[in-house]
């Protein structure tokens, strides 16, 4: 029988290698630099040998996952555990009169439903089932064949009204219903071309009339033309949405010199604001800003002010009435400081500083109350602290338990409400209300503490290891104590180290499903992310993008080198722009890995410009159009680091075809490349979610599904029992 087993795997294996994709090649000159670009055809996404080619693909990587024994026991797993809690509640919002919106999904549901109650004490009312919604969209005409999941939820200031946003098919591009909260009648205007979840969100006028939101005029993520020209829209609740206000844009404001790539936002922090600020969104945390008087823009005026550049390093603010209270990295202060200037006569450069920069902390985060400014800083992205900023002191609240991340959420400024939510790696998380005159934590859970004894042999270890370079590069661990250090442990290195974002610790059950099939997880806070401030971001970007896949392998090398593991025994997992960071290592050392899991990554930055949201990148990768970027470009590019006669691991690229931000055409190119090119027989394959996009957005058991092919791939190719085949 396993030479049976063998030679079907083997027969597959040569039917995808007669199977090679099309290739026209294409030469570019780069500042005099030939580069040459085997599959550039590919990039036609409506080409009929493209479109072929990739079904083609997705049937033989499904043909072969489906053979793998126990493929489906993570699927099982998670659904499991999602029955044994009931339910599940995410995107909470609380209205000021203290109204509670939120998405809940049974574990028997498919898809989330909207619901809210007057307090956390309160009576649950079921407010909005996302299965009756019809799209505006002629092709989404017919209910019955999409199915709608809501990414967003935006109560009014008085919570008498909430604006409820919907994507299909992991498309990101949304539409937004408004329901009146008291009788539940839902308004039959649908707002279009929009995606909330991600830019702009939605934000409500003072009187609950309308709100504003950010208007794609092209929704074709295909298209040249996708991501251009942005605007922020006023809609006012019952007229007509194809009646565009816009307010603020490269159209609406040709003085302000707004970039065609950029994404210009509303921002309103309190209905009371005598002011709104423009923000100009883009890849980098640093921002062209404006402001205007509230009512002058109401009145249709376009007088807006510059308020700051980015060469001021602010990453946020705050407005309460006339002050504004902002994070600074300005003057090298990269771990940031909290600060305070007036809206009459703002001063970014020479602030009031409230909190000063500490050394080994980066502020994280920071919201405004009636009672001072609250604020959480975290060392080395993963030790996470509560603070209070109060009378011009600062004070450090300890919190129920030791918590690797912490997300606060406050009511605003007239309200001494403040909630915490803590979690960690081995750690589900919990929610409290503080109380600042008692200085204590009540729990206030909106789901049931659920008990897993499965997991209670899980345990965390943070530790720093020296890269090439001797930097201490941060690197968590999650395994089973009971392991031993034998050289054999299934070691998962999942990272991402891009855009400044922390890679925080979260309650993960993958993780930890890994852990108890005697494997551990390590993930590597390489630079590129913000784990350690601005400067460990500017250390992974552009030029020095090499240092992010470099502190990877240090860290590998690490795990090997005190016998956790070895190469045969270790699988890479990344997404999105941690694409650079997994295809870049398994290309720079081949030999380091057995497994490479990557999805929807950008693997072929060179072209990144001409897909999804790319040209909003540059400020992350680097410009084309610059000499030095281009090489650095050129460096983080996987794809063109794919060599021929190499040996490379065994692969599974995995996008989903409505993709908005990674083209699925650099998934498949890379895949494309990497098949033509490998000399190791190990298999290399593509599947495409087609029913799916970026990751997200999706129903959760086929997230999981997604999750779980991943996994027993991985499993089988690292050689556990379980997945192999049997006689």
């Amino acid at each position: 029988m396993k030479i049976f087993i063998a030679l079907f795997f083997s027969l597959l294996l040569n039917a995808q290698n007669n199977n090679l994709a099309p290739s026209v090649a294409i030469k570019d000159n780069y500042f005099g630099t030939t580069v040459i670009d085997e599959y550039r055809n590919l990039e036609n996404l409506k080409d009929s040998s493209t479109i072929k080619w990739m079904k083609s693909q997705t049937d033989y990587a499904n043909s072969v996952i489906n053979k793998i024994p126990n493929k489906d026991s993570y699927i099982k797993s998670r659904l499991e555990f999602d029955k044994r809690q009931g339910f599940s509640i995410s995107n909470l919002r609380i209205a000021g009169n203290d109204r509670y919106f939120y998405l809940k999904k049974g574990s028997d549901e498919a898809t989330a439903k909207v619901y809210f109650r007057n307090g956390f004490s309160g009576k649950e009312e079921l407010l909005y089932d996302p299965d009756n919604f019809i799209s505006s969209f002629k092709e989404n005409s017919s209910k019955s064949k999409h199915q709608f999941i809501v990414n967003l939820l935006s109560p009014s200031w008085d919570g008498s009204r909430l604006a409820v946003s919907l994507t299909e098919n992991g498309k990101e591009i949304s539409e937004i219903i408004v329901i009146d909260v008291d009788n539940k009648f839902v308004h039959p205007e649908i707002v279009t071309n929009t995606d909330p979840s991600n830019i702009g969100g939605i934000k409500w006028l003072v009187d609950n009339s309308g709100f504003f939101y950010v208007y794609y005029p092209i929704i074709d993520s295909n298209s040249k033309e996708y991501g251009k020209n942005i605007q922020s829209i006023l809609y006012k609740i019952g007229e007509d949405p194809k009646k565009l206000n816009n307010v603020f844009s490269k159209l609406n404001n040709p003085n302000l010199n707004i970039d065609e790539n950029t994404y210009p936002a509303v921002m309103a922090f309190n209905s009371d604001d005598r002011y709104y600020v423009g923000n100009l969104v883009d890849s980098e945390d640093f921002r062209r800003t404006f402001i205007i008087n509230k009512e002058d823009l109401l009145k249709g005026k376009k007088n807006w002010k510059p308020l700051y550049n980015k060469e001021d390093k602010i990453p946020s603010m705050r407005l309460v009435g006339d002050d504004i209270y902002f994070l600074s990295a300005y003057n090298n202060s990269l771990n940031y400081k909290l600060c305070k200037t007036s809206a009459k006569k703002p001063d970014f450069k020479n602030p009031e500083v409230l909190v000063p920069e500490k050394s080994d902390e980066v502020i994280t985060g920071y919201v405004v109350t009636k009672d001072g400014i609250y604020y959480t800083r975290t060392k080395n992205g993963v030790e996470a602290k509560f603070y209070l900023y109060k009378d011009g002191k600062e004070v450090n609240i300890k919190t129920p338990f030791v918590a690797g991340s912490i997300y606060m959420e406050a009511k605003g400024k007239d309200f001494s409400d403040i909630w915490i939510n803590c979690s960690g790696w081995a750690n589900d998380e919990q929610r409290f209300k503080y109380n600042l005159q008692k200085n204590n934590f009540t729990s206030e859970n909106l789901v049931p503490t659920i008990e897993y004894p499965e997991f209670k042999d899980i345990i965390v270890e943070e530790i720093t290891v020296k890269s090439y370079d001797g930097t201490e590069v941060p690197l968590s661990l999650i395994y089973n104590k009971n392991i031993i250090k034998n050289g054999k442990i299934p070691v998962l290195m999942n990272g991402y180290g891009a855009y400044a974002e922390s890679y925080s610790p979260y309650f993960s059950i993958s993780y930890l499903l890994w852990a108890n099939q005697g494997g551990m997880i390590a993930v590597p806070h390489v630079r590129g992310g913000g784990e350690k401030g601005e400067q460990w971001h500017i250390d992974g970007q552009k030029s020095k993008k090499a240092n992010s896949w470099k502190d990877l392998i240090a860290c590998t090398e690490y795990l090997i080198n005190q016998n956790y593991t070895s190469p045969k025994k270790i699988a890479l997992l990344g997404g999105s722009a941690g694409g650079i960071l997994m295809g870049r290592a398994m290309t720079e050392r081949p030999d380091l890995f057995r497994v490479v899991l990557i999805e929807s990554g950008v693997l072929n930055t060179l072209r990144n410009e001409y897909g999804g949201v790319g040209k909003s990148a540059a400020q992350e990768y680097g410009s084309l159009s610059n000499q030095a970027d281009f090489k650095g470009l050129l460096e983080m590019d996987a794809y063109h680091h794919v060599k021929k006669g190499i040996q490379y691991p065994a692969t599974l690229v995995t996008s989903g075809i409505n993709d908005p931000r990674v083209s699925p055409w650099m998934p498949t190119k890379f895949a494309a490349k990497l098949l033509a090119n490998n000399a190791s027989g190990n298999p290399i394959l593509l599947k495409i979610d087609y029913a799916g996009g970026h990751g997200g957005d999706i129903p959760i058991e086929q997230r999981y599904a997604n999750i779980g092919d991943m996994f027993a791939f991985a499993f089988w190719q690292l050689g556990l029992p379980d997945y192999q085949p049997k006689n």
